[in-house]
């Protein structure tokens, strides 16, 4: 059984409380899990304006889940991605070795320019405390 890489993005109904939204993406993750994936990251984008009305909603809750699984888990998800009614919206895709590449360039970019955010606020409290 070959495993493939994918990535998953959910659009959840923006109205949920947090703790409703914590609850569908920890059931999401548990799916997988026992589906035989391996989840390599998880992205919370948090709530966005939609670029069009979705069930008279007009923004949503963002999450996307990039992981390793065998092409069977890709149907069980999906098919429970549509019996949820707290998902608004879904796209999973198989992931490429490109955009796997595109995808460790984009998080090493972050992760320098975060380092260099924290480097400047560093430096500027020792200044302001001389």
């Amino acid at each position: 059984m070959t495993k493939r890489h994918y990535e998953s993005v959910v659009i959840l109904n923006a109205a949920l409380e947090d703790e409703q939204i914590e609850t569908t993406l920890t059931r999401i993750q548990d799916i997988l899990k026992t589906n035989g994936a391996e989840i390599s990251d998880i992205e919370r984008w948090g709530r966005k304006r939609l670029a069009y009305p979705i069930q008279k909603s007009k923004s949503g809750y963002y999450a996307i889940f990039r992981f390793e699984s065998p092409t069977e888990t890709i149907k069980e998800l999906e098919r429970i991605y549509r019996l949820d009614e707290t998902i608004v919206r879904y796209l999973t895709i198989m992931l490429g070795k490109e955009d796997l590449e595109h995808i460790a360039q984009m998080k090493e970019r972050a992760s320098q320019k975060e380092a260099e955010q924290v480097d400047s606020a560093v430096s500027e409290d020792k200044q302001t405390s001389d």
